[in-house]
């Protein structure tokens, strides 16, 4: 398979200090397709902002809701959102005059919304996908078929230990903008960033991706292993074997591993592997308290693209001959229900291979 990312392409960039980061970008015409947590976050954050931003769902009824009580009572409940946020269940009128597009949209419906807003989308507008996982069947990452569905945009991601719920509260964090266009991850920074958000650059768009898509996975793992009251010791080899497993794949595709030591990798693995806010932290858990697939679904209530992602990543790295035993796995306990226990005991017998997947060689 040909590689998807120049390994010598990727390079970290800050924003270059803090009168620069809580600086308001001039005011821009924003777009956010996607009612869920993470899209009304970064919503509100833009409208904090200055911005004049309106926020897209298909349920016309939250869209109204929305705006009676400026609160998104579903999916991000208990936080007030900016007064001057517009909502919309209208694609088309979202759209008209947008200079930037947000897709928050889950990787299911992710196409069918790209290619219903192709036509009324201008050439030049930047657009940026927030959405962690990968279409089945194609392979595709979210930003791929951004490229494919509109190609008259400019495309870029957001990834990172971003969650939704402590953005809301204006926790202190920190994401990764990732894109070949320079200009366009400078404007990211720039409309983003605030004293509480932090944006760093990074031109290994699809290292980012895939990590971000990546992660979900390992973070059901860990909800299982809290389900059954494992040991810290547990979780630190869960963690750190995770990172490896991640880490192979991606440079088996042609992304930069180091990129896997940033916030996209490293950072966003540790959050949604310890943190109950995590949706694939919670389907875990309800996996682990012995609740089949389609039962955690159900009590956890918003999608969890772990689940998905699992079953694409385990044929993917089966044709590929890619050595992935945790995916395995977990494959294996929630699709062919296999015992938890009998699962980790298989894991403990299986080969014991080097600590550290990439080094770098003395010369």
């Amino acid at each position: 398979m040909t590689t998807k990312s120049d390994l010598h392409a990727s390079d970290n960039t800050a924003v270059p200090n803090e009168a620069e980061a809580t600086k308001i970008a001039e005011p821009s015409r924003i777009a956010v397709l996607g009612g869920g947590s993470f899209g009304t976050a970064i919503a509100n954050m833009l409208a904090a902002n200055g911005h004049d931003v309106v926020l897209w769902m298909r349920d016309q009824e939250n869209a109204k809701s929305c705006k009676e009580n400026h609160e998104n009572t579903r999916y991000l409940p208990g936080y007030a959102l900016e007064s001057s946020l517009q909502f919309s269940a209208d694609l088309e009128v979202t759209l008209k005059d947008r200079d930037v597009i947000f897709f928050s949209v889950p990787s299911k419906a992710f196409r069918a919304i790209a290619k219903e807003s192709k036509p009324l989308i201008a050439p030049g507008t930047r657009i940026i996908s927030t959405a962690k996982g990968i279409e089945a069947n194609t392979f595709k990452l979210m930003s791929e078929i951004l490229e494919e569905e509109i190609p008259q945009a400019r495309v870029g991601v957001i990834s990172g230990p971003n969650l939704a719920k402590e953005i809301a509260k204006k926790a202190i964090t920190a994401t990764v903008v990732a894109s070949t266009d320079e200009e366009l991850c400078t404007e990211v920074q720039s409309l983003l960033s605030s004293r509480y958000f932090r944006v760093y650059a990074n031109s290994d768009r699809f290292g980012v991706e895939l990590a971000g898509a990546l992660k979900n996975i390992y973070a059901i793992a860990a909800g299982m292993s809290a389900a059954m009251k494992m040991g810290q010791n547990t979780v630190s080899v869960l963690i750190t074997r995770s990172l490896a497993e991640m880490s192979r794949f991606a440079a088996s595709q042609g992304a930069n591993p180091i990129t896997f030591l940033g916030l996209s990798g490293v950072g966003d693995l540790f959050v949604t592997c310890t943190s109950p806010l995590s949706r694939n932290f919670q389907i875990g858990y309800a996996l682990g308290e012995g609740l089949s697939v389609e039962e955690a679904i159900k009590k956890v209530g918003q999608v969890a693209e772990g689940i998905n992602t699992t079953r694409i990543i385990k044929d993917e790295a089966e044709q590929l001959g890619i050595y992935m035993p945790l995916v395995n796995a977990l494959y294996q306990t929630m699709f062919n229900q296999k015992p938890v226990k009998e699962v980790l005991t298989s894991l403990m017998l299986a080969e014991q291979n080097t600590d550290v997947e990439f080094s770098l060689e003395k010369q």
